[in-house]
């Protein structure tokens, strides 16, 4: 019991807490995760060497009652590609972190349906837009379908329930003075769908020798338009933006310059309309039927419409949108004035993320490396290719997608250090019983080597550092962190060598706690990571017997103090990719 260190009178007799938190200086913070609402402690607390399932803890960063996110609505001019499946599969994984830590979440993805893009592609395929849109938006919901997304709710901006939606954002913003009729003169680009300004314009000698503007950021061509329409007053939005900026909202914050740039060199008014006669596939204007509702005034007024706005109760303010560094504008400038002005709270947060490249090359047709994600999840597995996604994949700056470095990632992390980890320790030749015994403290104490004797302390630390990186959205931080512990685990058990100590009885004790060190470092780190291979991840835990109903941050921080048997075994649980 000496690593136990009793702390206070208003413990009852056995209620302990963690010797290492005390000579961390935690006992103020870190005591208050462990009481009940009887000013008690919850648990009997042991030094990780020797934990138990009476442990209980909450997590240290306070967990909200629910959660709300999004990824973009995808537009529905071209098939999905690599960065939309990347996007999904971020929010998905963030989405399924805080259901591990019991949290009822709100997950929404889509496809944006409406504007001249749209209208032109369904012409080019000579299809009614309605028709164009239903078979598109089928092959987007079928790869995030296949790629194992969890989302609860898929939004078509053709829905009825949106059209109601976005038809109350506009009276509700009228009504309050921010739409009047105004004339616009300025350059559009079509393929945007955006207003530009005139020093956002160049003139650039294109293949066939003839000139042309375009926009500088896309590259894309733009038109003169002149119109009357109806005007949004974005130029009083400066201050109210900044003060929202201010929040820290925009993650990563290398993002947040540019758009900060952008509000304070002057906000515009912005044109919400455009004439039907232009643009007759989209949403009308309430009371004007020779106008149509501008497409990102359209479409960003999805996030309400699955929040169930205009009903009473809906669900607002969203937590969190995952959004491309191509769209962050429309999403950190335009949103959120819409949002202010019609008296409704902008997001909490904006996940930007950048772009997948080819050999450092944006991806093109034109030039031949688009990577198809339906061939890459039947290459790699699903559970394969988002791994790849998430531990390749920084939101700070463009990840260069390699086919060679995704066959690396998988084999070595998932196949190498997990399911290697699981197959030694569960193996009939090592576990001919078929359990996974209970912690000894004594036995690990007399067979660890000294710098082993923290595997088990910082499995214990383990909870709170995913949950850590998973909230604050660096999912590859999170998988570094599971696979350094994993690989920790590994080399004890190579150490140890428990297929040579099973030929001796007399070192029962021994192969029992290297059975226990393995195979609970395994579940610990099956649990975390959910998010990012959750079919595996799952399978994995049947195989250890873990019941469905224990698969949550809380059971992550307890030990197993009580020899178990281990599911049934069904063979290699994930192949080598060749």
């Amino acid at each position: 019991m000496n690593n136990l260190c009793k702390i206070s009178s208003n413990l009852t007799k056995g209620q302990f807490v963690l010797s290492k938190l005390l000579s961390k200086g935690f006992i103020s913070a870190e005591l208050e995760r462990f009481k009940g609402v009887d000013g008690r402690y919850l648990a009997i607390f042991e030094a990780p060497r020797g934990y138990s399932t009476t442990v209980v803890r909450k997590p240290k960063i306070p967990v909200p009652d629910k959660y709300f996110i999004t990824t973009p609505i995808y537009y529905l001019n071209a098939v999905p590609h690599i960065g939309h499946l990347y996007s999904n599969v971020l929010a998905d994984a963030i989405s399924r972190w805080y259901s591990i830590l019991e949290v009822p979440v709100l997950f929404s993805t889509g496809t944006d349906e409406h504007g001249l893009k749209v209208q032109q592609a369904a012409l080019s395929k000579r299809q009614e837009p309605k028709l164009f849109c239903d078979q598109m938006s089928q092959e987007f919901k079928t790869l995030f379908q296949k790629s194992n997304i969890s989302y609860t709710d898929y939004i078509r901006t053709t829905e009825n329930r949106h059209r109601v939606a976005v038809a109350s954002m506009w009276e509700r913003l009228k009504s309050r003075g921010f739409i009047y009729r105004g004339h616009y003169e300025g350059w559009y680009s079509i393929s945007d769908e955006m207003f530009v300004s005139e020093d956002q314009v160049k003139e650039v000698t294109m293949a066939n020798g003839q000139m042309q503007k375009i926009f500088v950021e896309s590259g894309h061509p733009v038109e003169w338009m002149t119109e009357e329409n109806y005007m949004f007053r974005l130029s009083e939005f400066e201050k109210p933006l900044i003060d929202w900026l201010n929040k820290k909202v925009i993650h990563p914050e290398v993002f947040e310059p540019l758009v900060r740039q952008f509000v304070t060199s002057g906000l515009p008014d912005l044109s919400v309309s455009r004439h039907r006669s232009r643009i007759p596939w989209g949403i009308p204007v309430p009371g004007d039927e020779s106008q149509t509702i501008y497409v990102w005034l359209d479409a960003l007024t999805n996030y309400l419409t699955v929040g169930g706005y205009p009903s009473v109760g809906h669900q607002w303010p969203v937590d969190c949108h995952v959004v491309g560094k191509d769209i962050l504008r429309f999403h950190a400038i335009y949103w959120p004035a819409f949002l202010i002005a019609a008296g409704l709270e902008p997001p909490r947060r904006i996940l930007c993320h950048s772009h997948w490249t080819m050999q450092k090359e944006k991806m093109s047709k034109s030039k031949g490396n688009v990577v198809d994600p339906f061939d890459r999840l039947e290459k790699y597995s699903v559970d394969g290719l988002r791994y790849y996604l998430l531990k390749d994949g920084v939101p700070h700056s463009d990840g260069n997608y390699s086919d060679d470095r995704a066959i690396e990632c998988i084999n070595s992390d998932i196949v190498n250090t997990f399911c290697n980890l699981l197959s030694r320790c569960s193996a009939k030749a090592v576990n001919p019983d078929q359990v996974f015994p209970k912690f000894d403290a004594r036995a690990f104490e007399e067979l660890a080597r000294p710098e082993e004797k923290t595997i088990m302390e910082s499995l214990y630390q383990l909870p709170d550092i995913v949950d850590e990186h998973y909230r604050n959205f660096s999912a590859n931080r999170a998988l570094d962190a599971v696979m350094s512990q994993l690989y920790r685990a590994n080399a004890f058990v190579q150490r140890c060598k428990p297929w040579e100590l099973v030929k001796s009885p007399v070192h029962r004790e021994a192969i029992n706690c290297v059975l226990h060190v393995a195979l609970e470092n395994v579940r610990v780190s099956a649990i975390a990571l959910i998010p990012a291979i959750p079919s595996l991840s799952h399978k994995v835990l049947d195989r250890l017997g873990s019941s469905r109903q224990e698969r949550t941050w809380r059971h992550m921080t307890l030990g197993s103090d009580r020899n178990s048997r281990l599911g049934e075994d069904h063979g290699p649980l994930f192949p080598r990719i060749k």
